[in-house]
């Protein structure tokens, strides 16, 4: 039986990897939707409540698994949505497939309804990106799509007409030198190692070395075992940017933690104090925590050559996979035998996590944000999954919800939307129905894309959903007043949404925690509830995510912001003056 364009499609991703495709219908797609029903055997359908969640979702499956991720929307405004999802892959280098539909293929461009050329509009987002124009094109466009995607850790795009994706495929419509399935869906992989040379001179550079920091990134998150045997013999330390939190434990001997605005204070200091940076699968954005050009020598492993030296001058560029480079660079390595750097940065660690933990069991009422990740931190099961938001609650996750061996951790890196949190979570417990997902995130986030709570009932994926609720977009209510010196304006979430009941009212298990005495109780309740849960923890507004040196310039800030009229000003240094006691005793 001849087949249509819209079911080769579907066969095609099938080869490659695609068993799920997050979407919305429309009837732009309703060739592609019966598609999907004719083949539900073998690709799931999983039916999202807005499109940009389609592609938070594929972001996450992609980030989660390493397979490629798909999302599906119809045209014009719902190809639209997938944008921010999409930019989220493309910034972060996850692997993602998104298919549009188009109006009839003889009315685009004719002011016609929902005329969008999305093909054009997603030139940006795309490491490929292409418009069907026949049935016989699909199978040569979907496969390199795939292909592409899937080789350079980016967005492919497939958009098709309406009317073309009912379309059969036919010898008669078939160009002369299109010849049949002269494509095929066989990966070719590459042992993405290093030069030799380059090899021999990245170990050189390292070896001479007395300070020496590893910084390892997401490009890093395979090769825990090959990170902390450089580090034993370099005598190192590992700082790690926010999406590179899993590439090693928290709990190991040879981190300092988080580096960046969300780190520790060790991490800063190890970088400043540095002679030698080893950077691994990083393109760490923030160059004011980096050492200064002149400081250090520099090695760094990239599997993208375009991002060698990127963010700072090397002497040894290694291109190649993280964790296969790092084996073949570990037996040119000598044992430093000057541990003193490295036992200086453990000391200060040993501190940094008294403080936190001080900062952890504040009984103060309104509630502390630490709190309520710590409590969940130490609750997480050895093999979870937990997605964050960004905002405020991204500090409050980078510095109190450890990351233990066997556990992933991710949020949106390098875009920092808002709102991905819940998704992700929704991918990953699809992808991993046996391993707990949690997603934490702010109210501010979460109201955006609230409806995919729905998902999860109809799915009935169990995920749990920690909300940190202060009543206000905390994030840029903190950098108007730290980095401006402006007074907080427009960041008031009031009037804001009772959680707990919304979760009940979609047939969901809803918590709230407001005393920090019952934090760790009704968190055990939740994280044990069947099903989907919520837990809303109302928490104090005016505790800042301090970062880990204040400047001199931010303190400035900071007072210009109070005294030209920040709403609730007087709690507001009343909260950082108690802090910065407690921290000095």
């Amino acid at each position: 039986m001849a087949q249509n364009a819209a079911e080769v499609l579907i066969d095609t991703i099938y080869k490659w990897g695609v068993d799920t495709v997050f979407g919305l219908p429309g009837d732009g797609i309703n060739g592609i939707m019966e598609a999907l029903r004719k083949k539900q055997d073998k690709v799931r359908f999983i039916h999202v409540r807005h499109e940009e969640s389609a592609a938070f979702m594929a972001c996450a499956w992609a980030k989660f698994t390493g397979k490629l991720g798909c999302c599906l929307a119809t045209s014009g405004p719902g190809g639209i949505h997938l944008l921010n999802g999409l930019y989220d892959a493309k910034l972060d280098g996850a692997p993602v497939l998104a298919i549009t539909g188009l109006q009839f293929h003889d009315l685009i461009n004719t002011h016609t309804q929902q005329d969008v050329e999305l093909d054009k509009l997603f030139i940006d987002v795309c490491v490929y990106n292409n418009r069907v124009m026949g049935p016989d094109h699909v199978e040569n466009v979907a496969e390199l799509a795939c292909r592409t995607a899937l080789s350079y850790r980016g967005v492919s795009h497939i958009t098709i007409p309406v009317d073309l994706q009912e379309k059969e495929v036919s010898k008669k419509t078939r160009s002369e030198r299109n010849v049949p399935h002269h494509v095929s869906n066989k990966w070719a992989h590459s042992a993405r190692l290093p030069d030799a040379s380059d090899l021999r001179r990245a170990a050189e550079i390292l070896n001479e070395g007395k300070k020496i920091v590893i910084m390892a990134g997401a490009g890093a998150l395979n090769a825990t075992d090959e990170l902390e045997a450089a580090a034993e013999k370099l005598g190192a330390v590992i700082v790690k940017p926010l999406l590179g939190k899993a590439a090693v434990p928290d709990d190991s001997p040879y981190t300092t933690g988080g580096i960046g605005l969300l780190g520790t204070r060790p991490s800063q200091e190890a970088l400043e104090e540095c002679d030698t940076l080893l950077m691994v699968g990083t393109s760490f954005p923030y160059l004011e925590f980096m050492p200064k050009p002149d400081q250090a020598r520099a090695v760094q492993i990239d599997l993208n050559p375009t991002r060698i030296g990127l963010r700072y001058p090397v002497e040894a560029g290694l291109v190649g996979d993280s964790k296969a480079s790092l084996r073949e660079l570990l037996p040119l390595l000598k044992r430093n035998a000057d541990r003193k750097f490295r036992e200086e940065m453990q000391a200060g660690m040993r501190d940094w996590k008294k403080l936190m933990d001080q900062q952890a069991s504040r009984m103060d009422m309104p509630m502390k944000p630490q709190v309520v990740a710590h409590e969940l931190g130490k609750r997480l099961a050895q093999n979870a999954i937990v997605s964050c938001d960004s905002g405020t609650i991204a500090t409050w996750f980078a510095r109190h919800i450890p990351a233990k061996r066997g556990q992933m951790h991710t949020l949106s890196g390098t875009l920092a939307t808002m709102a991905p949190g819940m998704p992700y979570a929704i991918a990953a417990q699809l992808a991993y129905p046996d391993r707990q997902c949690v997603a934490f995130v702010g109210d501010g986030g979460f109201t955006m894309l609230m409806g995919e709570l729905i998902t999860a009932v109809k799915y009935q994926l169990p995920i749990k959903i920690v909300i940190i609720k202060n009543g206000t977009l905390g994030q840029i209510k903190w950098e108007q007043m730290v980095f401006l010196g402006n007074p907080e304006y427009g960041c008031d979430l009031d009037p804001n949404i009772d959680f707990a009941m919304f979760a009940r009212s979609c047939g969901v298990s809803g918590y709230t925690i407001r005393d920090p005495k019952e934090c760790g109780n009704t968190m055990e309740q939740a994280l044990n509830a069947p099903g989907p849960a919520v837990i809303e923890a109302y928490v104090d507004p005016n505790e800042p995510p301090m970062p880990p040196k204040v400047k001199p310039e931010q303190t400035l800030h900071l007072a210009e912001s109070l005294a030209r009229g920040t709403p609730e000003r007087g709690k507001i240094m009343k909260t950082i003056f108690k802090d910065k006691i407690r921290e000095l005793v």
